[in-house]
């Protein structure tokens, strides 16, 4: 079959009908949300609030996609990517520029002993990639336990030890792949005396089947310290430092996943300090690059040194690349300079507050959950059976769109609708005050007329 003859490209720099626009769209785009894509044309973005080509201003809870921690075209990111794309945006990956090795540092700075040792990626996806490759080399083993309700990315390796979605229709994933169960405080499996989760025998009994499946090769076990995708669900108190001794009981490394948690936004620099655990690998991408395709694999020099001598290769395009390394050092100037840490649990604090008085005149309203700017809050039909409905969420997130708020919610099987929010640290009360009241009026609209 003859190549289509390429259409000559217009010289002029009008923009295309709305109509055109979507047409080109349906033509031409592959489809990835089950919903399809918002019928609306993005124009801008400026701080808390996205435009639309027709004029609408959409109050943004979910920070883009759970990234831009600084709100959108925050002016020093602005300036950081103007000035840097102009003197060295991007290298032979065997290369080194002052921008990297300055972030390597100032990461390490931010963090705990022993983790000192840094790889600059693009994606969460690739961090935990380059992780569990990482971890596999070093202990020679190949197994990987995650949560059942996990997150970690669509590549391979990522894609296998991640349960929430994405499983279905594409294969067998890498072999030595095992889920355990989250601990779920608003659904608990195993349960103490008065009905709460008795969270220490569900994690026994989740190694006791770990080790029954096991070929003897445990690797590592890959984390989220609060699942966003999973229905923002905080494991307890102790409960990683007690699934950290599993790790050591079995000679496997502990991996945390920090894309969504990691550099403030839950109060804390990173959400694993609550715990008093240092991970043995620590992934970031998301909030470090505010927005922008920034990820890092964090080790100690223990862990490094092993991975080197066994000839560790995660040789990448745009492994460490100057323009995106500039951008992760204003980030990490803007919340240090601007406290954000404590802004992060100042705003959390009012944002749970108004969350708490909304629940007392919307029965819908089963649970709120999370810490800082990271909080879920779960719809359910029937507060004393849990009973979730699907059309509940999606109705008010609808709604919440028509009336200027964009929210993400999850829907997993067994659980309400989640909402994720996760606004910018950036925001201020009047935004999350306005963000608070159209969500108000969407679940009262919707909860009328059920």
């Amino acid at each position: 079959m003859a190549a289509a003859t390429p259409t000559t490209l217009p010289l002029s720099s009008e923009p295309a009908s709305e109509s055109s626009f979507w047409a080109d769209a349906d033509r031409h785009l592959v489809r990835y949300y089950g919903g399809g894509f918002t019928r609306e044309i993005i124009e801008r973005a400026a701080g808390s609030f996205v435009f639309t080509a027709e004029g609408r201003k959409i109050l943004d809870f979910t920070s883009g996609q759970m990234s831009a921690i600084l709100g959108h075209s925050h002016p020093a990111i602005v300036e950081t990517v103007r000035r840097q794309v102009a003197t060295l945006d991007h290298l032979y990956s065997g290369m080194l520029s002052r921008p990297v090795v300055e972030l390597a540092r100032r990461l390490a700075g931010t963090l705990p002993a022993p983790l000192e040792k840094a790889l600059l990626l693009t994606t969460g996806a690739e961090s935990n990639e380059a992780a569990i490759r990482m971890a596999k080399l070093v202990t020679g083993k190949h197994e990987i336990v995650s949560f059942a309700r996990s997150w970690h990315g669509m590549t391979q390796a990522a894609a296998s030890a991640t349960y929430s979605a994405g499983r279905k229709g594409y294969g067998p994933s890498a072999p030595g792949n095992f889920a355990i169960p989250v601990p779920n405080a608003y659904r608990p499996d195993f349960t103490t005396p008065d009905g709460g989760l008795d969270w220490r025998r569900q994690l026994d009994f989740a190694f006791d089947l770990i080790d029954a499946q096991s070929t003897g090769s445990l690797a590592a076990c890959l984390v989220e310290p609060i699942l966003s995708s999973g229905g923002i669900i905080e494991p307890p108190p102790g409960y990683f430092a007690a699934l950290q001794h599993k790790c050591r009981e079995r000679g496997m490394l502990l991996i945390l996943d920090e894309a969504q948690t990691g550099l403030c936004r839950t109060g804390t620099w990173y959400a694993f300090e609550r715990d008093g655990v240092v991970p043995d690998i620590l992934t970031l991408s998301k909030t470090l690059g505010a927005g922008l395709p920034l990820a890092a694999v964090v080790t100690s020099v223990e862990i490094e040194q092993e991975a080197y001598d066994r000839g560790f290769l995660f040789f990448t395009t745009h492994v460490s690349d100057p323009l995106v390394a500039a951008v992760g050092n204003t980030v990490l100037d803007v919340l240090a300079d601007d406290g954000l840490d404590a802004r992060a649990r100042e705003l959390g604090a009012f944002l749970r507050t108004g969350l708490e008085e909304m629940a007392g005149r919307h029965e819908v309203i089963g649970d709120i959950r999370g810490r800082g700017l990271l909080v879920g809050l779960e719809l359910v039909v029937d507060r004393e059976t849990k009973q979730s409905s699907d059309e509940l969420g999606a109705r008010v997130t609808r709604r919440c769109l028509e009336l200027g708020l964009h929210m993400n919610i999850v829907q997993l099987p067994g659980m309400g609708g989640v909402f994720r929010i996760a606004p910018p640290l950036t925001a201020t009360e009047d935004e999350l005050a306005l963000g608070l009241s159209i969500l108000d009026t969407a679940i009262g609209e919707v909860s009328a007329a059920l």
